[in-house]
């Protein structure tokens, strides 16, 4: 029986023939990362450890992105343990407040993560850059001191499940609507310590940034690690970034799955999770009218270009509702700069929205963004817990770009037919 594309890479790194799930195996890390919350903590055990510096200056990096530009004194103080310790130990790769942004997106952007690899970070959305076909998955600040020292980590290899996406995904449909479908399925809990590979033609139909986005919400499910097979496109955006050469990896054709769920993706419908959590899935149609305060479009999740290209379609030439506030931040200034370029901020700003500096900010409540008693904020981000941004008693619901500025421009919650008045059956209403 032949190795499940997780199976293969950690095989690879653990320099054995092949591994099982339930194996503990230790493995070679290629790269790995902390922000500005874990990597104060991920410093201090390091310190502990005795070493004179990391592995390999080429193979950290250091990102402040939650709390950056620092809100308070507590929050710069953290950064500065960062900064501190970037400087001491000249590693590369760090970006500064202007240069910096949504880690997640950020270490992909500048070609730090790569097909086949093994790649870490103290933050549980590392699962994003699966979609690179690497095996990356978030570790505990402890975890993470260890990898710096030594450059390796022990994992116990996950059973792997494989989610396929047959046909052309329906209108408004996007990789953000079918991770959430899925999660709605199997629940918060269903793919615990599981690899989910995402898999089928309908891929081919889905941008790149709609693909991490996909990779990025594995963790909401309980995944141990999202991943993709790399094909034509996933090469084709890696190779002018990439920073080192790179093997890409693919499963066994008889490799052994855990479980096996298939999807029509020309049948399902654009979804939100309502509040409080991801697996709290309903169509848009039903959940459409609930009144809304405020509209985020940002995050790690679908702050990328293309998010912000489809939110800019629905509110070119409209303006957001008059009851309703919506916040719109780039994740990182290189897409900022590319969406100024195209007319995008413009475009915001023109509705009335706000536009930020790149920043995780409103996602968790951290500055920017943070809602009071009884408000309800629509947002592209990856969570919705009770007080995730904000009051207790607040209310999120997660969506797409798309879905988030119909909602913007309703001042309710709508499907983005509403917006561009057509019925369901995309016939001019």
């Amino acid at each position: 029986m032949g190795m499940t594309l997780t199976e293969k890479i950690l095989a690879a790194h653990a320099g054995v023939g092949r591994v099982r799930p339930g194996e503990l195996v230790e493995c070679r890390v290629d790269f790995c990362f902390a922000n500005d919350i874990t990597a104060p903590l991920a410093i201090r055990e390091f310190e502990k450890i005795g070493v004179a510096t990391v592995f390999d200056r080429e193979r950290v990096a250091m990102v402040p992105d939650h709390y950056a530009p620092n809100k308070d004194i507590a929050s710069a103080e953290q950064c500065k343990i960062m900064r501190d310790f970037v400087r001491r130990h000249d590693l590369p790769y760090y970006w500064e407040i202007g240069r910096s942004g949504v880690a997640h997106v950020l270490l992909a952007e500048e070609g730090l993560v790569l097909p086949g690899e093994v790649f870490v970070g103290a933050d549980s959305h590392t699962v994003n850059h699966g979609a690179l076909g690497a095996f990356s998955t978030g570790v505990g600040s402890s975890d993470l001191a260890a990898v710096m020292a030594t450059g390796e980590l022990w994992l116990r290899v996950p059973e792997t499940m494989r989610f396929v996406f047959h046909g052309r995904p329906a209108p408004w449909v996007t990789g953000k609507d079918l991770v959430l479908r899925i999660i709605g399925d199997i629940g918060v809990d269903g793919a615990r310590y599981a690899a989910m590979e995402f898999a089928g033609e309908a891929l081919r139909h889905l941008t790149m940034d709609e693909r991490f986005s996909i990779t990025n919400m594995a963790v909401e499910a309980g995944g141990k690690n999202g991943i993709m097979e790399p094909d034509d496109a996933t090469l084709a955006w890696v190779r002018p970034r990439a920073k080192r050469p790179f093997a890409p990896v693919y499963a066994d054709r008889d490799a052994e799955y855990a479980r096996v769920v298939e999807y029509d993706t020309g049948r399902l419908e654009p979804v939100v999770s309502a509040p409080s959590s991801p697996g709290n899935v309903v169509p848009v149609r039903e959940a459409a009218g609930v009144p809304v305060d405020q509209v985020f479009v940002g995050t790690c999740t679908n702050g990328r270009l293309e998010d912000l290209r489809v939110a800019a379609r629905l509110l070119a030439g409209r303006a957001v509702h008059p009851r309703t506030r919506m916040l719109v931040i780039p994740a990182t200034p290189a897409i900022y700069r590319q969406a100024l370029a195209e007319g995008l901020i413009q475009t915001f700003l023109d509705a009335g929205a706000a536009v930020s500096t790149s920043t995780c900010g409103p996602c968790i409540g951290g500055h920017m963004g943070v809602l009071a008693a009884s408000e309800v904020c629509v947002s592209t981000s990856s969570r919705n817990f009770v007080g995730r941004m904000g009051h207790r008693d607040s209310k999120v619901y997660l969506s797409g770009p798309a879905v988030a500025a119909a909602s913007a421009v309703l001042g309710r919650l709508a499907h983005p037919d509403e917006v561009l008045g057509r019925t369901a059956a995309g016939v001019s209403a």
